[in-house]
């Protein structure tokens, strides 16, 4: 790895500074709308079969993959 240094503005490096916060907090809401969404699911999966569409959904998702354990719904991200 090479070693450098660079200068910003001070505008451009608050800018910066934001920009983690925004991350932060969106990988934060993130979060709490998939635990909401395995609730959901959870809440479904006593009521319908759903397990042919969840397995259908598993096969043609790219980023996430739902899995049962019991009555509880889990959501996993397949890029984790």
């Amino acid at each position: 790895m090479v070693k450098g240094s660079v200068t910003i503005s001070i505008d451009d490096f608050q800018e910066l500074s934001k920009s983690s916060d925004k991350v932060q907090e969106t990988r934060d809401n993130f979060r709490l709308a998939l635990k909401e969404l395995q609730v959901f699911l959870s809440f479904l999966t006593t009521r319908a079969d759903l397990e042919k569409y969840v397995d259908e959904f598993n096969r043609q998702s790219k980023t996430s993959k739902i899995i049962f354990e019991g009555t509880v719904a889990k959501i996993e991200m397949k890029n984790d």
